[in-house]
């Protein structure tokens, strides 16, 4: 389990931002004197102060918890080293030679997906692991290609030498119900649509992986899922 600390630290003013936007920035800095990566969520001046540090604690004690449950659940994520609260920070093993899944998607497009395999190993992967999640009532919140990581597994002879990363779990929750599932796929399918348009068929290709992964309710899950996606064609039609 992730050490909780609870002196802020100073190391985001030297450190090497990767990534920053509304909600937060995503830097690489260093933890027991290693480098690894450090989530720091912003302060929002618009709340009161004590609703801003009670909300900002407990998605970052969500996110950890998410970090747990999947450990729990054998899904890969990167390794969660401690969580400073006061400092708004969490900290994480930095996988260096990972990429991300969208990446390797234009990659292969860049290749030519006609008869290319790489896209259904890959699409394989995506479905067993949201499966999983999904079977062990873990929601994502942010399913996209840019949110899963290919970390190469070193002397590998498998047909996909990867292993699946899962990240940013900022809006996961845990939950029971089918309709959280249904919106989690629906969220991985507008995705793919727009991110991965050259692939037309990448959803389907994981939605049959996943189906043979999720064992809990897939049937009234997948029925959810029709029904927010066609909710949302209906938004869709009618602006």
């Amino acid at each position: 389990m992730a050490t909780t600390i609870e002196l802020a630290s100073k190391e985001s003013d030297s450190a090497e931002i990767l990534l920053q936007g509304a909600e937060g920035k995503l830097f690489i800095g260093k933890h027991g004197g290693v480098r690894c990566l450090v989530k720091e969520r912003f302060s929002k001046k618009y709340r009161h102060p004590d609703l801003d540090v009670q909300l900002t604690r407990q998605r970052i004690r969500a996110e950890q918890k998410a970090f747990e449950r999947c450990k729990t659940a054998g899904i890969a994520t990167p390794k969660l080293l401690a969580v400073d609260l006061p400092g708004r920070k969490i900290y994480m093993e930095y996988l260096e030679n990972a990429i991300t899944a969208k990446r390797f998607v234009d990659s292969v497009i860049c290749e030519g997906i006609e008869n290319n395999p790489k896209i259904g190993r890959l699409a394989a992967e995506i479905g067993r692991v949201v499966g999983i999640l999904h079977g062990r009532n873990i929601i994502h919140g942010d399913l996209t290609t840019s949110n899963m990581l290919l970390d190469p597994l070193e002397g590998a002879e498998a047909e996909f030498p990867y292993r699946l990363v899962m990240i940013d779990f900022g809006l996961s929750c845990h939950s029971l119900n089918v309709e959280d599932m249904g919106v989690d796929l629906y969220v991985l399918e507008r995705a793919l649509l727009s991110t991965h348009s050259q692939v037309p068929n990448l959803f389907e290709l994981v939605l049959n992986s996943y189906k043979k992964s999720n064992t809990y309710k897939l049937t009234e899950t997948i029925a959810k899922y029709e029904a927010v996606r066609a909710r949302g064609r209906k938004r869709t039609m009618v602006g």
